[in-house]
């Protein structure tokens, strides 16, 4: 299945040539899609060229052989996996940068995760040159995350450059519409209805009045008056970022670091960004820098919500100026009963409770659907996000208007939007 989409990536590589009979490119691309050498495929299309050496990067791969390739294992098909690639990192140096040179980007970055994942190259990543080789994305940071704690020290410098490539390139793409998103909800939550003079907000007054308009004086009268508070000056809101580290959310864990540090660039916002498996982990600190957040965590291990939710508890000042979002699949380790009664207090003492059960462009996550159910009969629905949402759920979250919750999701098969 990958084989295919990747072939169908080369639609535009070098080697089709312009003007190609029709027939003679389908049986191109299948060729390239289907694999075997000398046209043994079935489609009778022999490769040269470019087109030979894409196929052999591809076999290198896809293909499966006689002999075992680096932490070999079965093949789709059942057999050994190819040993094209070799046994030495120089050698699938060569490669990624073969795949780069025939492919486009979002196309080697899935070459890359099968690669670490059929061919069990993640010991390599430990090497320097092959971290300089690599295509540097959100998943890429989520296996280096992983190897944190056996990464020798003559690597982790590098591994912190690639990390900070990719951090950097996620701050430019969600920065600023999440300060724009979040700084209007701060503003709209911060309004009030007996402004002095100076705090009339007279654009919005003027709005909310026109059913006022007297038309023989030409003028509105102003009976309810729209204002800004004055708590611009200081915090108004306080957001808790609780968020699991096991191993299936380091995508999460990713975004949700970037994330943390954009809202505590944000005076408006008092931002605390919590990471846990069995134990928890306050990484307040380090917001500034969302690259010793990543290094900060551990992926991997078991998962206690109800001890980490204890400890975000612990450190709410003002409920009703608070939103705690839980970022969890919710497979919880702890106790189950514990961990609801928590949520319900939290919500009875005011605080706005959102729980994420991935913050990621992964598609559908996997997660613990009673969980889940019972969250939402708390009035705390469990639904995935993607980056781009993110800000609308937490511009939500900060006014106390319905969630945005995707229709998948929607509690009781309601719509998609949840108090």
């Amino acid at each position: 299945m990958t084989t295919a989409t990747t072939a169908d990536g080369t639609a535009g590589a070098p080697g089709a040539s312009q003007g190609t009979d029709p027939a003679a490119e389908r049986l191109r691309r299948w060729r390239l899609v289907l694999g075997g050498e000398g046209g043994g495929d079935g489609t009778g299309c022999a490769l040269g060229g470019t087109d030979a050496a894409m196929d052999r990067t591809l076999e290198a791969l896809y293909g499966s052989g006689p002999g075992p390739g680096p932490g070999s294992g079965q093949g789709a098909g059942g057999g050994r996996r190819a040993a094209g690639l070799g046994g030495s990192a120089p050698q699938i140096a060569r490669w990624l940068g073969d795949i780069r040179t025939y492919f486009p980007t979002s196309v080697v970055q899935v070459m890359q995760r099968d690669a670490i994942d059929r061919l069990g190259l993640s010991a390599l990543l430990l090497e320097p040159e092959m971290l300089e080789a690599v295509e540097a994305d959100v998943h890429l940071v989520g296996t280096l995350l992983s190897l944190n704690k056996v990464m020798p020290e003559t690597t982790k410098e590098t591994a912190r450059a690639v990390v900070r490539k990719v951090v950097e390139d996620l701050e430019k793409r969600l920065t600023a519409r999440t300060r724009a998103t979040l700084a209007g909800a701060l503003d709209r939550s911060a309004r009030i209805s007996r402004p002095r003079h100076r705090d009339i907000d007279w654009d919005r007054t003027i709005r909310a009045n026109l059913k006022n308009y007297l038309p023989e004086y030409g003028t509105v009268v102003p009976e309810r008056l729209i204002g800004y508070g004055r708590a611009a000056q200081s915090v108004k809101k306080e957001v808790i970022l609780c968020i699991d580290q096991s191993g299936s959310m380091a995508a999460s864990v990713v975004y949700a670091s970037v994330f943390g540090a954009v809202l505590a660039s944000m005076r408006s916002l008092d931002t605390r960004l919590v990471v846990f498996d069995t134990a928890v982990v306050d990484l307040t600190d380090q917001l500034s820098d969302p690259v010793d957040v990543l290094f900060g965590t551990q992926l991997g291990g078991g998962t206690d919500i109800n001890r980490a939710l204890a400890y975000c508890q612990s450190r709410i000042t003002r409920p009703a100026e608070t939103v705690v979002v839980l970022i969890s699949d919710l497979y919880e380790g702890g106790i189950r009963n514990e961990m609801l009664k928590r949520v319900a207090a939290m919500k009875a003492a005011g605080v706005r409770f959102v729980t994420l059960l991935a913050l990621s462009d992964e598609g559908a996550p996997a997660y613990d659907r009673d969980h889940a159910a019972a969250l939402a009969a708390l009035g705390a629905p469990a639904f995935a996000c993607t980056p781009d949402l993110f800000p609308e759920v937490m511009a939500a979250a900060l006014e106390k208007r319905p969630l945005p919750v995707p229709e998948s999701f929607a509690p009781h098969g309601g719509t998609g939007v949840a108090g």
